[in-house]
């Protein structure tokens, strides 16, 4: 009798979450529902998710992240990332001695620096906001218009931007041997213990690839703590993958496909005019894009976009429920016209209220994490 009453108790709740997961696609769903389905374990019972065919192939459902992966020519120890670390805070890899990679990437900043766009040497104003390190290492491309193929190769631009830290690769080497206290450090982290590019940004490299989220809220909640997100936060869950579209572009578990869009924001023929990826390539079909951000980390990471244009999250989701209007003014200097930046098609008017905004801002809340304090490097070798 007992047996048959469990059976029949399991074939009960097997058609209650059917039932759930076939109202959740169609009209409006309840908040108790969404709640027991997204926090089931099981992401097959999860509402089928609003993106476009183009996006289909290529699409990753949101979820926890991937363990980290090491490149085979530069596998992880722990000598090389605590000496990484050590190079990350060194402000002599620059020219002036006084700007090191953290100077724009501080833990307390989300690993940004809060500014709308850097200061480098000589207190310069760089053109681009600076993107967090947080999880750095499960991106395939690196800046904001994917000039970099490989975390070891990004981490050589700034040390020799003219506008960051200004540094010269080539005497590089010869500044850092100066510090005989350097040798020994090396020597722990590589086979061949050698004071070289090749190995300094490396070991930057490795130290960037430690910088990940802790587990978030967002992800307790989907692996069955079910009371770990409020109902606005699971009801901008559910926006998230469905009337807002996030998930076209911020989706897998790093919240980015690792791809780049042209989001609306060149500002075509205003003084802040930034083509993207364009100005890279040159290729015409590049105008505009700019990657996608990892989506984790968000609310602790602004302010926003690539010109670091928006100052809360709430104006980021608005301009989205806006269509992304990519205003360009009627008089622009010269024939232009074969480089007018055309929004993706897949960005479109979303038609969220007020408080659906609201709490789609609230769900970005879920998968940023408090800040750690990281204690930094003041000691450097001599």
């Amino acid at each position: 009798m007992r047996k048959i009453s469990l059976i029949t108790l399991v074939l009960v709740l097997i058609v209650v979450l059917g039932t759930m997961s076939f109202n959740v696609n169609r009209g409006t769903p309840n908040v108790n529902d969404l709640r027991l389905i997204y926090s089931s374990g099981n992401i097959n019972k999860w509402p089928t998710p609003n993106i476009d065919a183009a996006v289909k192939a290529t699409y990753k459902e949101i979820g926890l992240l991937d363990s980290m992966a090491y490149p085979i020519d530069n596998q992880y120890n722990i000598a090389k990332k605590e000496l990484g670390k050590i190079l990350f805070y060194d402000p002599r890899l620059s020219k002036s001695n006084q700007v090191a990679c953290a100077s724009c990437h501080d833990p307390q900043l989300g690993w940004g620096d809060g500014k709308r766009v850097a200061f480098g040497h000589n207190r310069q104003v760089g053109n681009r906001n600076s993107m967090t390190l947080f999880n750095v290492g499960y991106y395939n491309n690196f800046f904001w218009d994917g000039r970099s193929y490989s975390l070891e190769h990004q981490a050589m631009f700034p040390a020799s931007d003219g506008l960051e830290m200004a540094g010269n690769l080539q005497n590089l080497t010869t500044k850092l041997k100066k510090y005989k206290a350097y040798e020994p450090l090396f020597k722990k982290a590589f086979n061949n213990g050698e004071i070289s590019n090749e190995n300094i940004f490396k070991a930057i490299a490795t130290f960037e690839r430690s910088i990940v989220s802790p587990k978030s809220r967002f992800d307790n909640f989907i692996t069955g703590k079910a009371d770990a997100l409020t109902d606005d936060e699971v009801n901008g869950l559910h926006l998230y993958r469905t009337k807002a579209r996030c998930v076209n572009c911020h989706n897998g578990g790093l919240f980015s496909d690792n791809k780049f869009h042209n989001d609306g924001q060149t500002l075509f023929a205003s003084d802040n005019e930034d083509l993207g990826k364009y100005k890279r390539t040159n290729n015409k079909s590049d105008v505009g894009l700019f990657k996608t951000p990892s989506l984790r980390e968000t609310a602790n990471t602004g302010p926003w976009m690539h010109h670091g244009n928006f100052p809360s999250l709430k104006d980021v989701v608005q301009f989205y429920n806006l269509g992304n209007p990519s205003p360009i003014q009627k008089k622009y200097k010269g024939n232009r016209d074969s480089i007018l930046p055309k929004t993706s098609p897949l960005l479109r008017k979303l038609n969220l209220t007020e408080q659906e905004i609201l709490q789609v801002v609230a769900f970005l809340q879920t998968i940023t994490t408090t800040p750690q304090r990281v204690k930094p490097i003041t000691v450097f070798p001599k």
